[in-house]
């Protein structure tokens, strides 16, 4: 079973519960932040950031990295929803990171900020 498969079949579960595909906020945790709009999701996505952050920082400390884990698989799936909202998938994530393979960071952080300066011309 390959990673991208698990996405796909997650990403389905979300669509699925838009509450345009009949998802009940009164029912599903997902079709409520749907429901709510952006600012729940959104919300959602930085709390799971910090709380990445801060099992990461306990990690450092001797922590459990299961923790860790936990916290990044809420990020993720919390991410998801929005993709999903805005009419995105996981396959768009994972294309974009095999776009970049290959490319130093650096290289790619100073093509994103002249392609910003050219956007602005």
């Amino acid at each position: 079973m390959s990673t991208d498969d698990s996405l796909a079949r997650l990403a389905a579960v979300i669509e699925s519960r838009k509450p345009a595909r009949g998802g009940d906020p009164e029912r599903s945790y997902v079709a409520r932040l749907l429901h709510k709009g952006p600012d729940a999701f959104l919300k959602k996505i930085g709390e799971e950031a910090t709380e990445v952050v801060m099992a990461a920082k306990d990690l450092e400390r001797g922590g459990d990295r299961a923790a860790l884990v936990g916290e990044v698989a809420d990020l993720w799936f919390h991410s998801m929803i929005a993709l999903a909202h805005y009419g995105l998938a996981p396959a768009d994530v994972i294309a974009e990171l095999e776009r970049r393979e290959g490319t130093s960071g650096i290289e790619e952080k100073a093509l994103r900020k002249a392609r910003g300066r050219e956007a602005g011309e």
